[in-house]
């Protein structure tokens, strides 16, 4: 029989996340720093809005553009914390998780054989989700001494005639970075030199430790040529509910919404009237949650340091990124004995691309007393494997 999967399908290898996932669980007794979820339920009044929808038989489609509500409470939303100003009608689109938002702006703006631009480490899904639009992602590494921030200089250093977009993400998966608005500005103005698009997902915006999160299209004339991406899961402890949201220009946003309606028609409606109360009265949880993720970050952080695996010092998402340089391992056999060795489960740094080789990915949300034992079990397996 012919070969019937898509060559573009078989060149993504499953991913590097997952696999770790699968082994855990079949086992008891582990401590997971891998999973990128909240460890917090979704806030009470916002499930109890959920259930009300339903109660109420709210089971039917809504607008593929999502409620008009949550647009116009979105719209709100970013207009008061970043100053960006977007119309709910023909600039924000509702979208299944911010995931398939990410699928949808690069099935919307990518051509076959255009180039994207990709600050790596990264988010697993970026350089597959290129892929499969049919693009070519092109690697940027983003360096450690440069706290993991790319730099407009080494995305001009790429450039081709083929580059089209450039894709970031910031707050940083794996890393916990946050960019400058300097840095960010400079990027901005590349952007506009190259008349370039930009993709900024933007999903962990919310989560920042004594640090400003500058929102992409925001900066001076960014808006007209950045797609931003963003959702509830992070900041609203909300990642089942699958809730997400894409803003564009109108022209793109168009394009998206086309896309988007052929995919999944609508996001789930009872978690679009979760997501209204969410932005309209869920303000007090996430400062509560911001406050006990910063807690816990320089509890991981400082215990790292601490037993000989160095780490840069992340101001936000959930995430730290020690370097595993004083072991004798690379980051997927330091994962995986890990793992069988003392039970605790952490992502390997070449899962986010070849750059992040020689560190592993620790997420801080989960209980201090679990991170606290982690440390234990991790002084251990690093005094065993000390080179």
């Amino acid at each position: 029989m012919k070969e019937v999967t898509a060559r573009r399908v078989r060149s993504v290898p499953p991913s590097g996340i997952r696999k770790f996932f699968d082994v855990l669980a079949t086992m008891d007794d582990v401590i997971s720093l891998g999973i990128g979820e909240p460890d917090f339920a979704t806030p009470e009044h916002i499930c109890y809005a959920g259930i009300c929808s339903l109660e109420r038989g709210e089971t039917s489609y809504t607008s593929n553009a999502g409620i008009l509500e949550l647009r116009e409470e979105l719209a709100s939303h970013l207009a008061k914390l970043y100053g960006v100003h977007y119309d709910p009608v023909g600039e924000l689109l509702i979208t299944v998780g911010v995931s398939e938002a990410l699928h949808v702006a690069l099935l919307t703006v990518v051509e076959p054989g255009d180039e994207v631009i990709v600050p790596e480490p990264c988010f697993v899904s970026y350089k597959p989700g290129i892929i499969f639009a049919g693009g070519t992602p092109v690697v940027v590494e983003a360096k450690l001494e440069n706290g993991f921030q790319i730099t407009a200089a080494e995305i001009e250093q790429v450039i081709t005639p083929r580059t089209k977009t450039i894709l970031i993400g910031y707050p940083n998966n794996p890393t916990g970075a946050v960019m400058s608005r300097e840095r960010l500005a400079e990027i901005a103005s590349v952007a506009q030199k190259h008349d370039l698009l930009v993709l900024s997902d933007e999903i962990y915006d919310r989560l920042v430790y004594g640090v400003e999160h500058v929102c992409f299209p925001a900066l001076p004339n960014m808006k007209e040529r950045t797609i931003l991406l963003g959702g509830f899961s992070k900041t609203y402890a909300m990642t089942g509910w699958r809730l997400g949201y894409a803003a564009a220009p109108g022209e793109i946003l168009a394009g998206m919404l086309k896309v988007h309606q052929y995919i999944v028609m609508c996001a789930p409606t009872p978690a679009q009237v979760a997501g209204t109360v969410a932005l309209r009265e869920g303000e007090d949880a996430v400062q509560e949650m911001i406050r006990q993720y910063d807690q816990r970050r320089n509890v991981i952080v400082q215990g790292l340091n601490s037993i000989g695996m160095p780490c840069f010092e992340p101001h936000g998402a959930f995430y730290a990124f020690p370097s595993i340089q004083n072991t004798d391992l690379n980051s997927e056999q330091f994962s995986e004995k890990l793992l069988s060795e003392q039970k605790v489960a952490v992502v390997p740094g070449n899962a986010f691309g070849d750059s992040g080789e020689g560190f592993v990915r620790c997420s801080y949300a989960t209980s201090l007393v679990k991170i606290e034992e982690a440390l234990a079990r991790l002084e251990e397996f690093v005094n065993r494997h000390n080179k």
